[in-house]
């Protein structure tokens, strides 16, 4: 426990905890100077929380020291490297600057993250198990929902990240990303983040769902301030990890990698960071203008005093739909950087796949509306997005007709990363196939508010995301560590998760298209949803165990796993080629690429040279 509390993490959230009551402090002290209101409901009052959670989050990462090498420059002093970590577990709680342990550090703050958004889940799908309240309010119920997909939105993009963080450099042969210190502050920044998000729930929570529309964002309880302070901050991580990975894969290539020589996954993640530079902006505008709403009774979406609820829409979709395509694009790159190791055979149409990420970033932004088409927005407005959602299809098609035809004909083998593979592309498949109902005016109006609606998102979120991630895992988790997870056991947490996974959401849909509505605590037992809802708990309960496998299986094998010397996975890509884990920048000796990433079965194809090899 020494090491713990000796760590950046103990130092920044003792600071947290110092800052807040100081900013908090101060607030109230200067509103009881002036004749306010001092104190509110949860202690402090709405001001006071705000500003403080504002300071404790720039004490935390003073505390921590992540922001020391900056305060250091501007005065003078020399600064080292920060790339010789200390072996074992405690430079995961300390900083980095080696975007391999950011990696980890992103991609092992996802996993507590998902498993927290995954508890708030069972929590209220407990609760709907049978009709009539059980032992939440409603209240209760619409903050354990919201949080639910917030906290899973985060975790996503925490996942994202880590991935993006650990394999681009790699891919691309460079020995960090671009802004070492500016990696490690990204990351450090989501913590006080996550804390303040967790936080609304004890102060009062929030019944909005995890969009925050107002006018009920703009009256309900100090917790839905922390949610919107908890967005604001980790939008920062977005823009700044956005900016850092495409100066990376800018200007930091080995000689002889092309743009049409890139890794898939790198194609990918340079189509996430565009969104994630260019639109996160607008979600944290959006909330930050109903923080002031509330703060200071400006009127931006109150029609008493001039404003426009749908206003918030524009600006929350504006973001909120390209960012459905910030979680699923690395994943779908994850698919076809693993599909041509398993099928021995070269992707297809690699330079169309290549464009189709860039294609969906583009058509992405062109989409958003068609989540207010039931919100009364200008009715002239609905045709346009209706064919501009359609035509996002058409990229996302490309992808779908590379892999097939990547698979035709291929000495296909399954091990635990193919078997996610497979498993990520058919639920992706049923997100895809149940998106046009939604995409269309006519049928969107009698969809819109119900679970048909859970069922598509989720099985686009599960597709696009949670099984590549996991693929992603098991497959480049002997180069983290120098050992292999357990096939057994990863065997287990896929035939777990996906078939329950698969009968959640075609029973939501089902219920659905019944009539069933979203984002509501309880259900008539006359509509006869009661034995279908059970299903659904039972099969909730499965995914949430088979996560629990997953995660005894990843601890597990860091100790107690089989050794993975060489090249595990036969693979052609770059990082295999030397030994795991990676030296601390990477590549002792440069390459140069020579031929094409995915030349698989092809007879004297080589993708790289070593500097010896020549």
């Amino acid at each position: 426990m020494k090491k713990f509390y000796n760590s950046a993490l103990a130092r920044g959230l003792l600071w947290q905890l110092i800052g807040t009551l100081i900013g908090a402090g101060l607030v109230t002290g200067i509103r009881a100077l002036m004749g306010l209101e001092a104190l509110g409901r949860f202690g402090f009052s709405e001001p006071a929380w705000v500003f403080g959670g504002l300071v404790g989050t720039l004490a935390f990462l003073g505390g921590n020291g992540v922001v020391s090498d900056w305060i250091k420059w501007a005065r003078g002093i020399p600064t080292h490297d920060h790339h010789e970590d200390p072996p074992g577990w405690e430079k995961f709680i300390n900083v980095s600057l080696d975007h391999k342990v950011i990696g980890i550090q992103y991609t092992l703050t996802a996993i507590i993250v998902l498993g927290l958004g995954g508890t708030f889940a069972m929590i209220f799908r407990t609760e709907l198990a049978a009709s009539g309240l059980q032992f939440l309010n409603g209240t209760q119920y619409n903050t354990m929902m919201g949080l639910h997909g917030i906290v899973m939105i985060v975790a996503i993009l925490l996942g994202i990240a880590g991935m993006m963080n650990y394999l681009v450099p790699l891919l691309i042969g460079a020995a960090d990303m671009a802004f070492p210190r500016l990696n490690a502050f990204s990351f450090w920044i989501t913590i006080p983040a996550a804390i303040w998000l967790v936080s609304s729930l004890f102060l009062g929570g929030f019944d909005t769902g995890w969009t925050g529309y107002p006018p009920l964002s703009a009256r309900a309880p100090v917790g839905m301030q922390m949610f919107f302070l908890a967005v604001f901050v980790v939008g920062w991580s977005s823009i700044l990890g956005g900016l850092n990975l495409l100066a990376t894969v800018a200007r930091m290539r080995a000689r002889g990698m092309t743009s049409f020589r890139l890794p898939i996954f790198v194609w990918a993640s340079i189509a996430t960071s565009l969104i994630s530079l260019t639109a996160t902006q607008l979600i944290g505008l959006s909330f930050q203008m109903v923080m002031f709403q509330r703060l200071f009774g400006m009127g931006f979406f109150d029609p008493a005093k001039g404003g426009n609820p749908v206003l918030f829409q524009h600006l929350f979709w504006f973001y909120s739909h390209p960012a459905v395509y910030v979680f699923i694009l690395p994943g779908l790159g994850i698919i076809s950087e693993l599909l041509p190791v398993f099928v021995r055979k070269p992707l297809f149409g690699y330079r169309w796949v290549a464009m189709s990420s860039l294609g969906i970033a583009l058509v992405g932004f062109l989409v958003w509306a068609h989540h207010m088409f039931t919100s009364g927005m200008n009715e002239y407005l609905r045709v346009p997005f209706m064919y501009s959602t359609l035509l996002v299809a058409v990229p996302t098609g490309v992808k779908f007709f590379s892999w097939v035809a990547t698979l035709w004909g291929g000495k296909i083998t399954v091990p635990t990363p193919m078997l996610f593979v497979l498993g990520g592309i058919v639920v992706f498949l049923m997100g895809g196939l149940t998106g046009p109902p939604n995409a269309t005016v006519s049928t969107d109006l009698h969809l819109h508010d119900t679970y048909f609606i859970v069922g598509h998102f989720h099985d686009t979120m599960f597709g696009g995301f949670i099984f590549p991630f996991f693929a992603a895992i098991y497959y480049w988790f002997p180069k983290a560590t120098g050992r292999r997870m357990n096939e057994f056991l990863g065997k287990v947490h896929f035939w777990l998760m996906t078939p329950a996974f698969l009968v959640m959401t075609f029973g939501m849909m089902r219920i659905g298209l019944l009539g069933m509505r979203r984002r509501i605590s309880d259900y008539d037992a006359a509509l006869g949803f009661d034995t279908t809802h059970l299903v659904l708990t039972v099969a909730g309960f499965l995914i949430f165990t088979s996560v629990l496998v997953f995660v005894y299986n990843l601890f597990r094998s860091m100790k107690k796993g089989e050794a993975a010397a060489g090249n595990l996975w036969n693979s052609r890509s770059p990082e295999w080629l030397v030994p795991s884990p990676m030296p601390a920048h990477n590549y002792d000796r440069p390459f140069e690429v020579v031929g094409e990433p995915y030349d698989y079965g092809l007879p004297g194809s080589k993708f790289v040279e070593f500097a010896k090899d020549k």
